[in-house]
Order: C-alpha cells, then sequence, then structure tokens
C-alpha cells in the first residue's frame, strides 16, 4: 500500500511529511469503546453546540430509535442504535473497565427484571430468561485517515493536514466542488445543504477534532462530554495500545467478538486516527469492511495513460513518416 515517500493516495507519515518541524505535537485521534457506550448521544449535542452545527434532520424513521440517522456535514458526530437478536451478555455492567466509575442511576440486569415480574404473578415469564436481543451503540466520526483521499482530491487546498496529524476543511478556502465527498470511502464529509441562512451552506463539512480546542491544549468536545469514557482522546499510538489492551480484557472475559476497527497501520487507509472496539464485524456498524483509499489506484491509472499517450503519439509520427515517403 505505501509508495513512497509521498505517494500520491497521501504521506505516510501525515504531520511530518505535511511540512510540519520535527518537534510537531504528537498526532491526536479517538478511540471509541463501543462495548460501554450507552447510546445517551451527549457527544452530538456537544459537537453540535461547540461548533454551532445546525440542529437538523432529527426525526423517527420507525425503524429504530436512532433520530440522527447517519454522519452527513450537519451531524460530526453520530450514535448509531443497533438492535440485535442476541442476549445482552456483551454489555452487562460487569463489562466496563475499572477505571470507568458506574453512572448514578437505578440499575436493573436482565435476572433482576424477570423476577420482578415474577413476583408480580406472571406465570409466563422464566426468572433465569434473559432478553434474547441486545442493542449494540456506537459513536461513529470522521476516521481522520493516514491517506486522505479527500485532502488529495481537493482542488483549492480549503483541506489541510493539522500539526495534530488531523484533517481540517478550511471553510473560507473551500468552494463547494465536491470533489471530496465521493473521494472519502467512509463517506463521512459532505456539502452542507441547509438550513436556509445558515453559514457554510454548500461548503464541504466535517468533524475537526475540534482543532480550535487542541490548539488551545483542551479535549474534544465529544469526548469531554462523554459519560462513560466511550470515546477517548490523546495520542494515537498510546490509544492504539490501550484499544489492545481492552480487547484482550474483554476476550479474557469470555466476549470472543471484540475487535479493533482502524487501529493498522499497514491497512487501505494507512491507519485511521479514529478507532473503534467493535463486538461484531464492521459491516453491522455501517463500516467498510475493508476501505481503501480511493486515491491508491492514481500513480497506475497515470503510468497506464501516459503509455497509452506515448504510443498514440508514436503512431501518429508512423502514419506521418508513411506518407512523406
Amino acid at each position: 500500500m505505501i509508495g513512497g515517500k509521498n505517494s500520491l493516495f497521501g504521506p505516510v507519515n501525515p504531520t511530518a511529511n505535511a511540512g510540519y518541524s520535527a518537534d510537531h505535537p504528537p498526532r491526536k485521534g479517538f478511540f471509541t469503546d463501543t462495548s460501554i457506550c450507552i447510546g445517551c448521544k451527549a457527544c452530538e449535542v456537544a459537537c453540535k453546540e461547540w461548533n454551532d452545527v445546525p440542529a437538523t434532520h432529527f426525526d423517527m424513521t420507525a425503524t429504530s430509535y436512532d433520530n440522527s440517522h447517519s454522519l452527513n456535514a450537519n451531524q460530526w458526530r453520530h450514535v448509531a442504535f443497533i438492535e440485535q437478536r442476541k442476549q445482552l451478555g456483551a454489555q452487562d455492567p460487569g463489562m466496563r473497565p475499572p477505571e470507568v466509575t458506574d453512572l448514578p442511576m437505578p440499575t436493573m440486569r436482565p435476572t433482576d427484571a424477570a423476577e420482578a415480574v415474577a413476583d408480580q404473578g406472571d406465570p409466563a415469564t422464566d426468572p433465569g430468561e434473559k432478553p434474547d436481543f441486545r442493542w449494540l451503540m456506537s459513536s461513529d466520526v470522521c476516521k481522520h485517515c493516514t491517506h486522505a483521499a479527500c485532502l488529495d482530491v481537493c482542488p483549492t487546498g480549503s483541506l489541510f493536514r493539522t500539526e495534530f496529524g488531523t484533517v481540517v476543511v478550511q471553510d473560507d478556502i473551500c468552494n463547494g466542488c465536491g470533489y471530496c465527498v465521493p473521494a472519502c470511502p467512509y463517506g463521512v464529509i459532505d456539502r452542507r445543504r441547509g438550513p436556509e441562512g445558515h453559514r457554510n451552506v454548500g461548503i464541504a463539512q466535517k468533524c475537526t477534532l475540534c482543532y480550535d480546542r487542541l490548539t488551545a491544549g483542551e479535549t474534544p468536545a465529544c469526548a469531554k462530554s462523554c459519560p462513560t469514557q466511550s470515546i477517548q482522546f490523546g495520542d494515537v499510538e498510546e490509544l492504539r495500545e490501550r484499544a489492545s489492551a481492552r480487547v484482550a480484557q474483554l476476550h479474557q472475559a469470555g466476549i470472543m467478538d471484540a475487535r479493533l476497527y482502524g487501529n493498522d497501520p499497514h491497512d487501505g487507509v494507512g491507519g485511521a486516527g479514529s478507532m473503534f472496539l467493535l463486538l461484531d464485524e464492521p459491516e453491522v456498524y455501517g463500516f467498510p469492511p475493508d476501505p481503501v483509499v480511493t486515491t491508491a489506484d492514481l500513480p497506475h491509472m497515470f503510468r497506464r495513460a501516459t503509455a497509452a499517450a506515448v504510443t498514440l503519439l508514436a503512431g501518429a509520427g508512423l502514419a506521418f513518416v508513411g506518407r512523406r515517403r
């Protein structure tokens, strides 16, 4: 996947190769532990408040309790609600990491709930039976890829790599061409279509990892607001180690479906700045199983096009020489 120091599908070292000096800050990112996400959507609200993102597209679809649907120009954080016909198990309170404090709210385990119903005289309820479904909650966000196709295809330079290794849109430079929208393998970036009168309508928008807060030494708003520490912010290399340790902990607890997504530096995008701990296949969460930066084939395409052009010119030259004779 890596084709050189500065290949056409993005820099190998995203911060150093963007022109920053050797003493640049460590690369920053997110680790989202979906096993302890409770779907409160505090991250969505905090993101909108801090970044002045319009509060639109909140409506029920009759197919899910999720009312924000997907990432888009007006939704930089999206918490997915995924109901599965499986027992709760993987999100029992005992699966919280040791450092996460229990929330100060009343709780009832599935067995306790069944016993409570049985005590009320329901003979059809088995006190030892657990619900046959579970909720998977996952707070999605821009991946801030090592090889960022949105940045590669931008013709105006409005997308740039920050000193923290993140990718940010400059609103005053973007001309709304939309080239970045199909370039993103995750479908994250989008042009703002409304509401009418709001700023940056027609301009490409996405998560900035709260760049203004990072420059002031602050934590991004979404991570700051997360009550369960499901969204963790920090140095990417440290987060990768922390994520691997968390997966090992879940495997030891018998949660063998736990896996990491976006943490591999040798994947199709060179590793993401936003990685996730998942409890099922990536497709269940709406993630592509094997994402590849969409500009990866540009060098190959350029070589083929150049060879074709040279062949055509050579053929034209031979035809011209033949006529002169």
